[in-house]
């Protein structure tokens, strides 16, 4: 009928069995309105797993359309919505699976339970009288049985045994309690097995035939597709967190880096720059020293030279009053001198 219903829906339409009238109000679902079914866009739906089994939870209230699950599949914002609609279905996937669990515990701890024997209840006063003339009975044809066996009369002997021993049946029925029904119940139970998939209990050693109905059944595989997804989904939400743990670890590796690059770099032109500074400072102190020298020698120079044109003007000039004496005396004694020498 569903299947039939979907083959209709999809040729006709969902508005198909509406009015004129509702049709003017009416408005086709998309695959992200609440009335759909987030469970069957993203993977399937639990209700759809256990139908007419114990464990049957009914029809889903939301819609389940195959054409809307297409339209989902191919829809851009596909990528942006699994991760959502799956934690959904997880954390419904997790709530039936406790529910189960606390079932199999159940179910566990009843096949633990030790079937201990009630203690035998007292027998009646009639069981009591009877019980008694039995064991008077059984004494007596003992005691005949021996008189027999030391006279050599075997064959008798034997007679009265098989008596003794019909006494001793009909004392023993007398005495044998009836079971409780709870400890017959309980005792077969201990044949029992328990399945941890479903929490189903079968019979111990039974016939392979069974064992596998039992594990093609709709509720043992409904509930493997629930622990195989919710297992699933753990580990891929822990390999998530694990690849973001990485991604953030190298995040910071890479800024510890940037950071040791930058003040390496800050720090080479720091040395570079006190370098250039230092050999700046060299060469202005270079510069400045030549530069006094040259004053040095333009002043010594330019002192010599004003002390010779002073000198040259004061003898061209006969200033030089030392210098016109010494001609003086020279002249006035240059004759004699001569004279002198001619002599």
């Amino acid at each position: 009928m569903d299947a039939q219903r979907a083959l209709l829906d999809e040729l006709m339409g969902t508005a198909r069995n509406l009015t004129e009238e509702e049709r003017k109000g009416h408005r086709e679902l998309r695959w992200d309105d609440k009335e759909v079914c987030a469970f069957y866009m993203v993977r399937f739906c639990p209700h759809d797993l256990f139908v007419n089994t114990r464990s049957d939870l009914g029809p889903c209230p939301r819609v389940h359309d195959q054409k809307l699950k297409e339209s989902f599949e191919k829809s851009s914002r596909h990528d942006a919505y699994v991760p959502k609609f799956e934690a959904e279905l997880a954390k419904f996937c997790e709530k039936l699976v406790m529910d189960l669990d606390r079932r199999v515990r159940r179910g566990r701890e009843r096949l633990a339970q030790e079937v201990e024997p009630a203690p035998p209840a007292p027998l009646s006063a009639e069981k009591s009288e009877q019980l008694s003339v039995l064991e008077e009975k059984i004494k007596n044809l003992l005691e005949q049985v021996e008189n027999l066996g030391e006279a050599g009369k075997v064959d008798e002997a034997e007679a009265l045994m098989r008596k003794v021993e019909a006494l001793n049946a009909e004392k023993t029925v007398l005495t044998q309690q009836p079971q409780n029904n709870k400890v017959l119940m309980l005792a077969q139970e201990k044949k029992m097995a328990l399945c941890e998939v479903c929490g189903s209990f079968l019979v111990a050693n039974d016939a392979a035939e069974r064992t596998q109905s039992h594990v093609t059944g709709k509720q043992h595989i409904g509930y493997g597709m629930v622990r195989d997804f919710i297992s699933e989904f753990k580990e891929a939400k822990e390999k998530a967190r694990e690849e973001e743990r990485l991604a953030k670890e190298k995040e910071v590796e890479e800024r510890r880096k940037q950071r040791e690059k930058e003040y390496e770099s800050r720090r080479s032109r720091s040395d570079s720059g006190d370098g250039d500074k230092y050999r700046d400072r060299g060469k202005n102190s270079d510069r400045y020293r030549e530069r006094d020298l040259d004053r040095e020698r333009s002043r010594e120079w330019n002192g010599r030279g004003s002390r010779d044109g002073e000198r040259e003007w004061r003898y061209k000039n006969g200033r030089d009053g030392g210098r016109d004496r010494h001609h003086n005396h020279s002249r006035s004694r240059s004759p004699g001198r001569h004279s002198h020498r001619r002599s």
